[in-house]
């Protein structure tokens, strides 16, 4: 199960890497000058948990979010949506694990990715 877990990952790291219109750089300083990270969450939801994800709920997670300096990025699931990798950026592990703990969120692992290999280009930029 790691090995897959760690295969998912290189996967969706290699997805992630194309940057997103608006997207908040990791090196981009929270208002308290703390340095954000960017984060890969593992989350896994009983069925059916995330079908009523509209508009309203996240802007509540993210109106949640913003009082732990901690921003969400975008999310991936699978078909049956209990499985879900997300990726923020924030000031710590610990500020990432309060604002999910504050939203009702679970959090089965997180890894920081501090590194961005771009596809398009042979060079690797480091945050």
């Amino acid at each position: 199960m790691k090995n897959l877990t760690l295969a998912v990952l290189g996967l969706l790291l290699l997805a992630c890497v194309v940057p997103v219109a608006g997207a908040v750089a990791p090196s981009v300083q929270a208002s308290h000058s703390t340095a954000m990270h960017r984060y890969l969450i593992k989350r896994t939801f009983p069925a059916g948990a995330l079908a009523g994800l509209d508009q309203k709920t996240k802007n509540k997670v993210n109106a949640t979010n913003a009082k732990f300096h901690v921003k969400w990025i975008r999310s991936y699931a699978n078909a049956d949506k209990t499985l879900t990798f997300c990726v923020y950026d924030g000031p710590s592990e610990q500020a990432v694990r309060d604002a999910a703990k504050a939203n009702g969120l679970p959090v089965d692992e997180i890894f920081e990715v501090p590194v961005t290999l771009l596809p398009h280009r042979k060079d690797v930029v480091g945050h």
